[in-house]
Formats: structure tokens, C-alpha cells, sequence
């Protein structure tokens, strides 16, 4: 009977509390100490008791749990399906025993306000960029540790990771439709924008042809005229089949292409059928 006592005692006295670990000390029901790592001695229970927790460990919030959907409004007045991941672990174990009633699922519910209230402050195209991600991550983390740290809940949180951000399904097929079209808009912008490019090219190029005429016109403006006047009837009525001729005592036009034709009609062989 004597050897079941000391054993008793032992077992409610003596406590080992591992490297990554605490224990809270509850004297009759209310606090008394928390416990580092080591090798501890306590009064027997039902004096004393001792609740070791693990404070180092990741715990995980995964919202929605399963495969629900969570929609959340954005900025711009468009909905969105978001699925998260919130990281966090015990910093202050007396608080996380003894301030909240249900501290886990508190994390849960201070997580989706800080979420909906961080995509409402982004457009629904930044909810599905990777920066604009990462800055809806780091507003959710610092949100929702003010909160806690308000509520003395002796939770750190680690971090916030969005494992998806989809279009709601009933809207699926319209924001392809819109996803396209947007495609379309790029692809009509970059062809006007090549064409804008080649036309100012051109113009450039115009307009450094006619510096370099302007320049020889004021070097010489009698011949320039004259070469340009050249240039221009010879661009023009090289277009028809006339030929004009400005030579004193020579017929001033002469049909020479028609003349020409009627020429090598005559002396074209006549067809074999027609002797």
C-alpha cells in the first residue's frame, strides 16, 4: 500500500517538460506559474495540476474546411472564391489557457475578418496576381495579429498562405467570355500600336527626304525647280501611253505607242487559213 503511494505521488509531483514545450501550474483550480523546460516538482494533485502544452509547434486553419466554397467581395464589386491557410503557435501560454474560451476557433473567425477586409481593399484582377496576393497575405498576417494581440489571446501568427482564388462557378463561363475578350482588346492594341510606329516611321523618313530637298532648294532654287519639275511629269506621264514632245517644229503630240502597235501588227505573218 505504502509502495502505490510514493508511486502516486511521484507520478503527480514530478514533471518533465520537453525542450519545445510549457506547463501552466493551476493551484487549486487557479493559476500559479508556468513551467520551462526541465525537470519540475510540484505539489501532489488534487492540489496542483499541471497542463503542458507544446508552444513551438505550427498549428494549421485551413478556410473553408473541405471543399466549401468562401466568397469575398472585392474592391471593384466582383466576388471571389478564396481558399487560405493560417499558420500560427502559443507565444503566451498563460493567455492562451486562461483569456479566451475557445482560442482556436477564434483564430478562425479573426482570420476571415481580416480577409474579407484585405480583398476589399484590392481589385479583382490584383486577387489573382501574384503581388497583389502577397500584399492581401502580409495586410491578413498584420490584421490579425493586432487583433489578438488586443484580445491578449497569446497566439503569433506565422503566416497566411491563399491556396486558391477562382471566379465563383455560376460566373465561371462569363469570366472566360471576359478573359478573352480581354485577350482580344491586347492583341488589337499591339496591332495598333505597330502600325502607329510604322507610320510615324514613315513620316519620319518623309519628312528628313524633304530637309534634304529644302536644302538643295535654297542652294540652287532655279535647278532644283526645274529637276523637281521633271521628276513629277516624268512620275505622271509615265503612267499613260501618250508621248509629248517639246521640240520646236515637231508635231507637239504623237500617238508613238498606238503607231508602235499598228507596227508590229503589219508585220506579223498572216495565219495560214486566211491564203
Amino acid at each position: 500500500m505504502g509502495g502505490i503511494a510514493l508511486v502516486w505521488l511521484g507520478v503527480s509531483m514530478v514533471h518533465q517538460v520537453g525542450p519545445k514545450e510549457q506547463g501552466i501550474v493551476t493551484t487549486i483550480g487557479k493559476y500559479s506559474r508556468t513551467l520551462s523546460p526541465g525537470l519540475h516538482v510540484t505539489l501532489p494533485w488534487p492540489v496542483e495540476q499541471v497542463a503542458v502544452e507544446n508552444v513551438s509547434e505550427v498549428r494549421l486553419v485551413r478556410i473553408p474546411e473541405g471543399n466549401g466554397e468562401k466568397l469575398i467581395l472585392t474592391g471593384d464589386q466582383n466576388l471571389v472564391d478564396l481558399t487560405y491557410l493560417i499558420r500560427w503557435n502559443i507565444k503566451d501560454l498563460k493567455q492562451f489557457k486562461f483569456q479566451l474560451a475557445e482560442p482556436e476557433e477564434t483564430v478562425s473567425e479573426v482570420a476571415e475578418a481580416a480577409m474579407r477586409a484585405s480583398v476589399a481593399e484590392q481589385t479583382l484582377d490584383d486577387t489573382f496576381s501574384g503581388a497583389g496576393r502577397a500584399e492581401i497575405e502580409e495586410r491578413v498576417r498584420r490584421r490579425m495579429q493586432t487583433v489578438l494581440d488586443a484580445y491578449r489571446a497569446g497566439i503569433a501568427v506565422q503566416g497566411v498562405e491563399i491556396d486558391k482564388t477562382d471566379p465563383p462557378e455560376f460566373v465561371v463561363e462569363a469570366f472566360k467570355d471576359v478573359s478573352a475578350a480581354e485577350q482580344d482588346a491586347d492583341a488589337a492594341r499591339n496591332v495598333a500600336r505597330q502600325y502607329s510606329a510604322q507610320l510615324l516611321a514613315q513620316a519620319q523618313g518623309e519628312a528628313e527626304a524633304f530637309s534634304k530637298v529644302y536644302t538643295e532648294y535654297r542652294l540652287a532654287p532655279e535647278v532644283t525647280r526645274r529637276r523637281m519639275y521633271y521628276e513629277t511629269m516624268e512620275r505622271v506621264l509615265g503612267k499613260t501611253d501618250k508621248t509629248v514632245i517639246e521640240t520646236p517644229g515637231v508635231t507637239p503630240y504623237l500617238a508613238l505607242p498606238e503607231l508602235r502597235k499598228r507596227a508590229r501588227e503589219a508585220a506579223a505573218p498572216a495565219p495560214a487559213g486566211g491564203q
